[in-house]
């Protein structure tokens, strides 16, 4: 293989390219899919889910703003790491501080862009556990799928995926530009579906619900008989011997119809469905809010990833601040906008946030649901495969991407040997970094591996029941314990969300301070541009990762999740000052630049 530090990037993306990119990487078609159940999971602050990421999408559009400022000034490689050192080179005061600046940022970066592939490459596993259950119930239990096989799918999709991008970012854009039409279309039929739903089924209207053992819809009560297990008698659903839930008699032998209404809590208070739509978009609880805030700032981030690519761009000046607006505009405050309303207006008492709660897929659910309504009987699980197929080219893009964009930082802190110049390297035919995007491969597969150990743990813990119910074997069950044994454990994909996530406040929190000191006394500083929406910014950031110590102690959310997720970043934070510290010593370098160099 050919290895040498002279080959450059070739500027191939021209506006389409770069949006392209970035929007594959927000990848609303994904993310719909994916992040509803770690958001259904934050404990009572369900409520406000749809507020949550409305809040989410303005602390984004001020860093957008911020990133599109930077790229026009400073258009480059490395994104916020190059921002970092040019904007305090530029500073007639601050320029002592460039070297540092620039590594602060570009290992905080770190935190997401190292991360955040696991996330998707976890997510990815699950995904496919559920279809592989919904094929093969006997095989695999589609709501619950076994951790050892999630984990084999992560592996396999975290290299797969890198070697696309091993391959070089003309591929990769081809790739994206095809699966964001496709993605943006199918979840878009989906939300009207469920929109339509909703709307065409009044409280105690003839509907359809969700059974998770053989997951699929029906619209008749379920038969029930009473069970005793370890001296508690419970309520049982009567099935026969392929598991389908048997029907509730009336007097006269009929099947008695399943009539749907729209309940606010159950008897313990959990939440269960918007009584309207204005329920949908309240805040009931702005504490709430901004815990799913911090949950959902996942399914924003990923505009700043074109900023990454100004080597690759043919008129990064010009281009590269316009897709990072457009590809936020469009993906967060068009797509999910519609698709978070219309799946939590579809909420109802035949399928609950409960319900989702404790599903793999709860949006796979849902499409199930519509589907057979709209349908037919048993044509939702079909409608809901090919949904699926296109869920899973989004995950295919915005997994890409974000190796694209992370080992493109990664390459840049290697060529100023910031980390281990072998980073530093581009391949002599592909001309990818190739050292960071293998090495991202492996980091990827590994935190991906560590999200499914206990992805049903806390409020997702299973019933024993269920966990009795599973297939039994080492793919399907291996891994799942007693109820009460996962219910006292961390969910532990989200803690690795909320780990990537505390990396992307992070990371933002710093962009938008940098935006503020790059345009400092700047001949073309504007207030609103370069002060006021990149103060909000950097405000709105440090208010998000102060809940992650604030809220489980005022009773939002749940405590272990986030505070195990800073405890990460405190150990990457104090590793990263010992490896600063050894490393200037090593190569003889300051960590305050002596002489002012030339800017770029």
């Amino acid at each position: 293989m050919a290895e040498s530090t002279t080959p450059a990037m070739k500027p191939t993306l021209g506006l389409t390219g770069l949006t392209m990119n970035a929007m594959a990487l927000i990848a609303p078609g994904a993310f719909l899919w994916l992040t509803f159940l770690p958001q259904a999971t934050e404990g009572v602050t369900a409520p406000a889910m749809w507020l949550g990421i409305f809040l989410a999408l303005l602390l984004c559009l001020a860093t957008a703003v911020s990133y599109a400022e930077l790229a026009k000034l400073y258009p480059g490689p490395g994104s916020s790491y190059f921002f970092a050192e040019q904007s305090f080179l530029n500073h007639d005061k601050a320029w002592r501080y460039a070297r540092l600046s620039k590594f602060v940022v570009g290992w905080a970066s770190h935190l997401y862009y190292w991360i955040y592939p696991g996330v998707m490459v976890a997510v990815t596993g699950i995904f496919v556990g559920y279809v592989v259950g919904t094929l093969r119930p006997n095989f695999m239990n589609a709501t619950n799928p076994g951790p050892a096989f999630m984990m084999l799918v992560a592996i396999v999709f975290s290299f797969a995926v890198s070697y696309i991008a091993y391959r070089g970012v003309v591929g990769s854009t081809a790739v994206n530009i095809a699966i964001n039409i496709i993605q943006i279309s199918a979840l878009l039929v989906f939300s009207f579906m469920a929109l339509s739903y909703r709307m065409n089924h009044p409280p105690g209207s003839v509907a359809w619900q969700f059974d998770s053992t053989s997951g699929d819809a029906y619209n008749y009560e379920f038969a029930t008989q009473k069970v005793t297990a370890d001296g508690k008698t419970t309520d049982a659903i009567v099935r026969d011997s392929t598991g389908v839930p048997q029907p509730k008699l009336d007097a006269e032998g009929k099947p008695v119809p399943f009539r749907i209404d729209y309940p606010a809590q159950d008897s313990s208070g959990n939440f269960l469905s918007h009584g309207n739509a204005s329920s949908v978009v309240k805040a009931h609880n702005w504490g709430w809010v901004f815990v799913q805030a911090t949950v959902a700032i996942l399914i924003l981030v990923g505009f700043e990833s074109c900023t990454s690519l100004g080597g690759e761009a043919r008129d990064p000046k010009k281009h590269i601040p316009i897709a990072v607006i457009t590809s936020l505009l469009v993906q967060g405050a068009f797509c999910y906008l519609i698709e978070y309303f219309c799946a939590n207006y579809f909420l109802n008492s035949g399928y609950t946030m409960q319900n989702a709660v404790s599903s793999a897929a709860p949006i796979g659910d849902m499409m199930v649901t519509v589907g057979d309504a709209l349908f037919g009987p048993g044509r939702g699980r079909i409608f809901m495969l090919c949904e699926a197929a296109t869920v899973f080219l989004a995950l295919i893009g915005t997994t890409l991407s974000c190796i694209n964009t992370g080992a493109r930082v990664t390459y840049a802190m290697g060529k100023d040997e910031e980390v281990p110049e072998h980073f530093g390297l581009l391949h002599g035919e592909k001309l990818t970094p190739h050292r960071a995007i293998w090495t991202l491969a492996l980091i990827s597969a590994v935190a991906g591996c560590l999200a499914l150990v206990m992805v049903f743990g806390d409020a997702a813990a299973p019933t024993d029941a269920a966990i009795q119910a599973l297939p039994h074997g080492f793919w399907s069950s291996f891994g799942y314990f007693s109820h009460d044994k996962m219910v006292a454990l961390p969910n532990s994909l989200l803690t690795i969300t909320l780990a990537s996530n505390f990396g992307t406040f992070l990371l933002y929190g710093f962009s938008c301070i940098i935006c503020m000191v790059a345009y400092h006394k700047h001949s073309s500083f504007s207030f609103v541009r370069h002060l006021a929406v990149p103060l909000f910014g950097a405000l709105a950031n440090i208010a998000c990762m102060a809940f992650y110590v604030i809220g489980p102690f005022m009773g939002y959310g749940t405590k272990m999740e986030p505070l195990l997720a800073l405890g990460v970043a405190l150990v990457w934070a104090v590793f990263g000052g010992i490896y600063f510290i050894r490393s200037s010593r090593k190569t003889n370098r300051p960590a305050l630049v002596e002489s002012k160099a030339a800017a770029v």
